[in-house]
């Protein structure tokens, strides 16, 4: 026996009805698990489904709590896009946003309190951490990918194996940099042509953030498993937590007891510890069939070499764009300390204006590859036309916005004249082609998502790191200035897009062929 409901949702009989005593025992409750078996497109589920209901009372036919489970919540292949991807998309760019306030903390504080000095050599630091972890980062960008389509293909066992084999690699994986990075860093920045007044207090700080290399890794594998099932509001809360931690530690080590830059990175590096730790805590409660056990975490050879396979090329892009930026860096020290607190500037007013372009593109790979293992290729697609319109949109009012408002955002860092003409500078060419980036990600980024990690890598190469130093040793020695400097972003960007865009059409014809024939 069955009965449909305002929904033209048809259920059948629940598992139990209880009677609210309190009022009329001729009013049932209804609770319990039903299945969806019809009007799934009304519903947005597939059938069999599980959709948990209590509180409506029959004779009334009134609603009250409707609680859809954890799996319908995170499964991203079925449901609206448009839905899906704003739900998905908003933690994310909390989250992002609280995750800039590691940095933009460090370095207002240290500006404030510390000086000129200290704040170009905390501001400098965002090329060469993206360096050291860059490709392990893009390791775990493969991973997540991985673990989305066997998510979205519902393969328990392969998930399992996948999810702890990610984390076995990033226990490795942060241990190795802790060494690499207490060591090399020192170097790094010599060879990048620190002024000397600047790096024995950029030494400092980034002896100490590197020692904590394990807390950030961690964080950001936990982090990328979450979302790779969908599951983007719980980083949010974790997060939350760990910045106000760094926060008031930043206050405390350096306003409170005066101490250096060092201090700095220590606060940066107890809050990241405190984030995983509590994404841990999390991945090892959960029910649901993405639950993280100690004892399981080992590498398993098969799903290893399919992580290695995607995120190696992953890695090996986010390197060369770090390894390029570093190279542009490196020719910004050579204008002295205040050009570097100047870019440093911009860079924290860059990274809070570039956040929800930022969130739709990690959400849009996600996206791709739960449907890609659910063979929904019609909805990537869509998403990849929405995510491009709302990027350009986004980019265009933010990019310019923080053009106009510069002044006086970079006053929040700095009071110095010209440390603020240098930060505008930077501006003045790059905020206001901010689309043009968003707009390259979110074409890398559904490539990635459809299992083709290696042609956005080899496009990188070229359009970020080999144009990029061809331009500085060619049109920026003719023309020594910031401005032609910087001018090699939206350039890099624009020849980068179209060759995206080639690269998708090409594998858009691999994978959609069989669903079409």
């Amino acid at each position: 026996m069955s009965k449909p409901f305002c929904m033209n949702l048809w259920l059948v009989i629940p598992e139990k009805v209880r009677y609210n005593r309190k009022k009329d025992i001729s009013k049932p409750v209804i609770s319990g698990e039903f299945r969806c078996v019809s009007a799934e497109k009304k519903a947005g589920h597939a059938p069999g489904g599980n959709l948990r209901m209590t509180g409506f009372d029959c004779t009334k036919k009134k609603w009250g709590f409707l609680r859809m489970s954890t799996e319908s919540k995170t499964r991203m292949t079925e449901g609206s896009i448009s839905k899906k991807m704003i739900l998905f998309a908003i933690p994310l760019f909390l989250g992002n946003l609280f995750q800039q306030l590691y940095n933009t903390a460090d370095s207002l504080i240290v500006g404030n309190f510390l000086g000129s000095n200290a704040l170009a050599a905390v501001s400098s630091s965002g090329n060469l951490i993206l360096l050291m972890v860059g490709f392990i980062n893009g390791i775990a960008m493969g991973a997540g990918v991985v673990i989305a389509r066997y998510y979205g293909a519902k393969n328990r066992e392969d998930l399992q194996k996948a999810i702890h084999t990610t984390v076995a690699f990033g226990l490795a994986a942060g241990a190795a940099l802790t060494v690499l990075g207490m060591y090399l860093a020192p170097k790094i920045l010599v060879l990048m042509g620190t002024p000397s007044d600047v790096l024995p207090q950029s030494v400092e700080y980034f002896r100490t953030y590197f020692a904590g290399s394990l807390g950030f890794i961690m964080y950001n594998i936990f982090v990328g498993i979450l979302q790779s099932v969908g599951d983007s509001r719980h980083p949010l809360i974790y997060l939350i937590v760990s910045s106000c931690i760094n926060v008031a530690l930043d206050l405390l080590f350096i306003g409170g007891l005066g101490l250096g830059v060092g201090a700095a990175a220590l606060a940066t590096v107890i809050s990241q510890f405190t984030s995983a730790i509590l994404c841990m805590i999390h991945l090892l409660r959960t029910k649901e069939e993405y639950r993280l056990s100690i004892r399981k975490i080992r590498f398993d050879g098969r799903v290893l070499g399919e992580i290695i396979r995607n995120g190696v090329p992953s890695g090996f892009q986010n390197s060369v764009i770090s390894i390029a930026n570093v190279f542009v860096q490196t020719n910004i020290n050579a204008f002295g300390k205040m050009a570097m607190a100047g870019c440093g500037s911009y860079a924290k007013i860059e990274g809070f204006a570039f956040l929800p372009v930022t969130c739709f593109t990690m959400a849009l790979t996600t996206f791709v590859s739960q449907n890609l293992g659910a063979k929904n290729y019609h909805r990537i697609d869509q998403t990849l036309v929405r995510c491009m319109c709302i990027v350009t949109l986004i980019g265009l009012v933010l990019g310019n916005g923080a053009h106009l408002l510069g002044n006086h955002l970079l006053h929040i860092y700095s009071d110095d004249l010209e440390v603020i003409s240098f930060g505008m500078q930077r501006l003045s060419v790059i905020s206001v082609t901010y689309c043009l980036c968003g707009m390259m990600d979110v074409l890398a980024g559904t490539i990635r998502g459809m299992g083709y990690s290696m042609l956005p890598m080899i496009v990188s190469l070229i359009g970020a790191c080999v144009f990029r130093i061809i331009w500085i040793f060619t049109v920026f020695r003719v023309q020594h200035t910031l401005f032609i400097l910087y001018a090699s972003y939206p350039i890099s960007w624009i020849l980068t897009i179209l060759a995206h865009f080639v690269c998708y059409l090409i594998v858009r014809k691999k994978v959609f062929r069989p669903q079409e024939t």
